[in-house]
């Protein structure tokens, strides 16, 4: 656990991220969430009755497979292999798949409630303000941006200019704010794709990670193919409609 988790191990896992992952992340922030009414959807099928519609919806990803998640997956096929669990490391079938392919997507979950957590943090000590994603940072990022620009340019001086823009504060152009949503939608998806350095090695100290594997082996071991919704995955997405709910909270009191 410790070597692929670890402090080391977490570290040379990520490297597979210097490349293409830095592009698949941004849109996997954005596919999550019809990832997630899959799920449900899937469920619901299930409490129906209707076994074909949830296994079907259940197979549905969204997901644009990381280099992370391959060499996370390679890692695990091959435990679950030496202790017998499965047939062998490349071998297939559909309830150790989907289980894996749940184990992966956790795990996932727990890299976004890690970035929310360092946003807060940020947000809170850099803006004085909590924001939890890129919603609530969007205002206060475009506004020190512009303010700042501003003062610079100021006739009289940045310390009158300070002065002036407290009082008369600088109006923000649309395209400023889709520019800086646009740089810091790239700034959240890099820090989501490396947020697994942090949280995988606190996970291990917790015994998340070998509670979640012994889930993961018990799943397999009774061949269980229904489709769940995973607390990390709930967490992860309460964290964006809390974002969008603070954010227009903000903008109906002015």
């Amino acid at each position: 656990m410790r070597a692929t988790y670890g402090f080391a191990g977490t570290r040379r896992l990520h490297r597979a991220a210097l490349g293409r992952d830095l592009v698949r992340a941004p849109l996997n922030v954005f596919l999550a969430v019809p990832a997630l009414l899959a799920r449900f959807a899937a469920l619901g099928a299930r409490l129906a009755g209707k076994r074909q519609a949830a296994e079907w919806l259940a197979a549905r990803r969204f997901g644009l497979r990381t280099d992370v998640s391959r060499a996370i997956e390679a890692r695990l096929r091959t435990f679950l292999a030496d202790q017998n669990v499965i047939g062998s490391a490349t071998g297939t079938d559909a309830a150790t798949d989907a289980a894996i392919e749940d184990y992966l997507a956790v795990r996932t979950a727990v890299a976004e409630i890690t970035t929310t957590a360092l946003l807060l943090i940020t947000g809170v000590l850099l803006l004085g303000a909590a924001t939890p994603g890129l919603f609530s940072l969007i205002g206060p990022v475009a506004d020190a941006g512009a303010r700042g620009a501003a003062i610079d340019r100021f006739l009289l001086g940045p310390w009158l200019g300070s002065v002036y823009y407290d009082i008369f504060p600088v109006a923000l152009p649309g395209w400023r704010l889709a520019l800086t949503a646009g740089g810091l939608a790239v700034v959240i998806s890099v820090v989501t794709t490396f947020a697994g350095m942090l949280a995988d090695p606190l996970q291990v100290a917790t015994g998340t990670h070998r509670r979640r594997l012994a889930r993961l082996i018990r799943r397999i071991e009774a061949r269980d193919t229904t489709p769940g919704v995973a607390g990390e995955q709930l967490a992860a997405r309460m964290g964006d409609l809390g974002d969008l709910a603070l954010n227009l909270w903000r903008l109906i009191r002015g």
